[in-house]
């Protein structure tokens, strides 16, 4: 499927290939020679996704724009199955392995190979030619590389990125407290009204719309 979303639609290059049950929704554009496998989804519902050309996007990836974080992958980089990437800046020649997960703000140094459900977190930056193995955690900029076991010095350098902040416009709720009535029906609502004139050709406009400023992000 093919959606307008907000006065925008998508550009897709005529030599792309989208496979019949991706989704594409939004200011979305995708460069020549790319691939879209089935099932993938890349939905730019608060901020733009490009995709350059020579790209491959595997079956049931999820790439999404988020508002502040543009989402853009450059030429000759390939986005693996199940692969979750938000508002982030993949360089060239990259490789996202499968079930890999990419945060809000960060970037994928030329070259970097995100290895199978590695994880890159929040407003992280990878020099080029970086390798996450199997699993591993990439955390901080400049990114230090963690096993998944050493939560607390993963936490210890997470904490100060700011994920409420950044991702949902809110201060970190105190310890044993939660933001998340606050935050999920506000969202909830964002999303309905954002997408209730989604249109396969039609214009999408969505009047009754929160400004930016009132809702959150996507998380993450």
């Amino acid at each position: 499927m093919i959606l307008s979303d907000a006065h925008r639609s998508p550009r897709i290059d005529p030599t792309a290939r989208i496979a019949p049950n991706a989704v594409i929704s939004g200011d979305v554009e995708i460069g020549p020679n790319t691939s879209v496998g089935f099932g993938a989804a890349i939905v730019a519902e608060s901020g733009p996704v490009r995709i350059a050309g020579n790209c491959v996007i595997m079956e049931n990836a999820v790439l999404r724009g988020i508002r502040g974080f543009a989402l853009d992958i450059a030429e000759f980089s390939l986005i693996g199955p199940r692969a979750v990437l938000n508002g982030c800046r993949v360089g060239r020649e990259c490789f996202i392995a499968t079930g890999a997960t990419v945060f809000n703000g960060a970037v994928i140094g030329d070259r970097s190979e995100i290895r199978i459900n590695a994880v890159v977190h929040l407003r992280s930056c990878l020099a080029p030619g970086t390798m996450v193995p199997i699993g591993w955690v990439a955390v901080g900029d400049p990114a230090r590389i963690l096993p998944p076991d050493q939560h607390e010095e993963i936490w210890a350098i997470q904490k100060d990125l700011d994920f409420p902040g950044q991702v949902f416009g809110v201060a970190r709720p105190a310890a044993g407290e939660t933001f998340m009535p606050q935050v999920v029906p506000r969202y909830a609502e964002f999303l309905r009204r954002r997408h209730a004139l989604d249109a396969n050709g039609g214009d999408g406009l969505v009047r009754d719309c929160p400004a930016p400023g009132e809702q959150p992000q996507e998380p993450e």
